[in-house]
């Protein structure tokens, strides 16, 4: 059996209420499966999981001797499905998948509501002034620094100028102009985000993306791949701050007429930090979710230097994030 230690290593991230009869361990590839929206959702729940930032460094060398062992099949008899995945959980987690170097928290999936909440409610919050538009609007970090200044002069640009519009509105009561004005950060995250993707990954449009055959053998690189997964990234990238920036302000609206809420002001910016943390928590895994990371495509649609390049009916490519 497996020893206390690695029990509690595989624990540490597992749900509370797992299931003992997991599926069979496969190395490398997701525990449940990618067909469906529910099998993509359940998956990236287990990516984004936060309890994974708390896991110690010698519960992670466990885990990864553990994932070794079995690896080079030397695994202890009696060690569990549910302790492999586990394993493999927290490795993924911490671990930068190809130079095996723990990741800085904040960069990590598992470190996104943690680390962004903060800027979600500072995005939402009412009675915005010019300063505090541009100080809050979120755009992606970059290595390429045209994709991030991209981002920001779309962002902020779309951001101010949608709020001096609000407040030049004369028609719009002041109930309406704070609701409206609520709503602004999400076409400016959109526009944003969408900017982005297309800056950062300009180079596939030009290069094409790799498409592999039913059995990962290499058939050749695709530009009408590589527009199908900017595209589906792009809609990801849209539907991402739908539920964060959409929703609360809806909430809130709603919950700030309540007696509590008005009797107790206070209590505004807590209620609204809980419902942006649960829009928050739920918003990544759906849209994520939306495609399959390794996404099919009919070899009849592509090139047709692709199509003569294999027998196979359909070709599968990595869309990316």
């Amino acid at each position: 059996m497996a020893d206390t230690a690695t029990t509690a290593s595989a624990a540490a991230a597992s749900p509370a209420n797992a299931s003992t009869d997991a599926p069979p361990f496969q190395l490398g590839k997701p525990r449940f499966q990618q067909t469906s929206f529910y099998g993509r959702f359940r998956h990236f729940l287990d990516i984004i999981d936060p309890r994974t930032l708390f896991v110690s460094e010698r519960r992670l060398r466990e885990a990864v001797q553990l994932l070794e062992d079995y690896k080079h099949g030397t695994l202890r008899p009696g060690v569990t499905n549910e302790q492999l995945w586990s394993a493999q959980k927290i490795k993924q987690a911490i671990l930068h998948p190809d130079t095996n170097e723990k990741i800085f928290m904040p960069f990590r999936m598992s470190g996104y509501i943690p680390f962004g909440t903060p800027i979600v409610v500072g995005l939402l919050l009412p009675n915005q002034t010019l300063a505090s538009t541009v100080f809050w609007q979120p755009s992606p970090a970059s290595k390429f620094i045209q994709g991030y200044l991209g981002a920001v002069i779309s962002a902020v640009s779309i951001a101010v100028g949608l709020n001096v519009l609000v407040q030049k509105a004369n028609k719009f009561t002041p109930a309406t102009r704070l609701l409206v004005q609520r709503f602004v950060p999400f076409p400016a995250v959109a526009s944003a985000n969408i900017c982005n993707v297309v800056l950062m990954r300009y180079g596939e449009l030009e290069e094409g993306i790799d498409v592999l055959d039913a059995d990962g053998n290499l058939v050749g690189s695709s530009k009408i791949a590589a527009r199908h997964a900017l595209l589906e990234t792009a809609l990801t990238r849209v539907v991402l701050p739908m539920p964060i920036l959409v929703l609360p302000p809806i909430v809130m609206s709603m919950l700030e007429k309540t007696a509590l809420l008005q009797a107790r002001p206070r209590l505004l910016l807590p209620v609204q930090s809980l419902v942006c943390l649960a829009a928050f928590g739920l918003a990544l895994p759906l849209a994520i979710s939306l495609f399959p990371q390794m996404s099919e495509i009919e070899t009849s649609q592509l090139e047709p230097e692709i199509a003569r390049a294999t027998s196979s009916r359909t070709v599968v490519y990595n869309k990316g994030l």
